[in-house]
């Protein structure tokens, strides 16, 4: 989440429902989870021991699920509301406030990093800078892997990405191969997608991306 267009306040005002309506749903993704355990297995977070940060963390589900993994896992939110909820819900982990567009992490001090919907309410022209954020803090051969709301051809979506009425605030759903090559132009290597139908209780096609940093 950013700051840009009050996002981490329109989460503040929801939080506490998010938290409730959203828990447990990372269990029966068995996609993402697959693509988490190679997240996690990147040389640079099992070789040489460094963390794993689970950028956009919300409620803290995935930061939690990170750990159980064994790995040192933190969250980090623009939201305070959607911190609270995280802390509350997983007091052992560690949950700052930040924005992806300035990180407040050292550069290449991260083995691994989650995105996981956590680009979606970014306007377009913003994300390049924040994706070469995402390089800067992410150690050289590092693994990066984003989730988000995909293009849908169906509705007429073509190369571009597409503002849609997200229930918190305005979000939109990225063509995979357009977001593909904004991740090439910020010096990742693209090493695994997915893009599935969605099901019967989403909207719009989902997509993953694994990169190499």
């Amino acid at each position: 989440m950013t700051a840009t267009g009050g996002v981490g306040q329109a989460y503040d005002g929801v939080a506490e429902l998010y938290a409730h309506l959203f828990r447990g749903e990372l269990g029966g993704r068995d996609d993402e989870l697959a693509a988490i355990r190679r997240l996690v297995a990147a040389p640079a977070v099992a070789g040489r021991g460094l963390p794993v940060g689970d950028l956009g963390c919300g409620p803290g589900e995935a930061t939690e699920l990170l750990a159980g993994f064994g790995v040192r896992a933190f969250g980090l939110d623009l939201s305070a509301g959607m911190l609270r909820q995280a802390r509350l819900a997983h007091p052992a982990r560690p949950f700052v406030r930040g924005s992806l567009t300035a990180l407040p992490l050292a550069d290449a001090g991260l083995g691994a990093i989650l995105a996981r919907y956590s680009l979606i309410h970014l306007p377009p022209a913003e994300l390049p800078s924040v994706l070469a954020e995402l390089r800067r803090v992410l150690a050289p051969g590092g693994l990066l892997l984003t989730g988000f709301f995909a293009a849908d051809p169906e509705l007429g979506d073509t190369d571009r990405p597409v503002p849609f009425d997200h229930k918190v605030t305005t979000a939109h759903r990225w063509p995979i191969d357009t977001l593909a090559g904004l991740f090439r132009a910020a010096r990742f290597t693209e090493t695994a997608r997915t893009l599935r139908a969605p099901a019967p209780d989403e909207r719009f096609p989902q997509g993953t991306l694994l990169l190499q940093g």
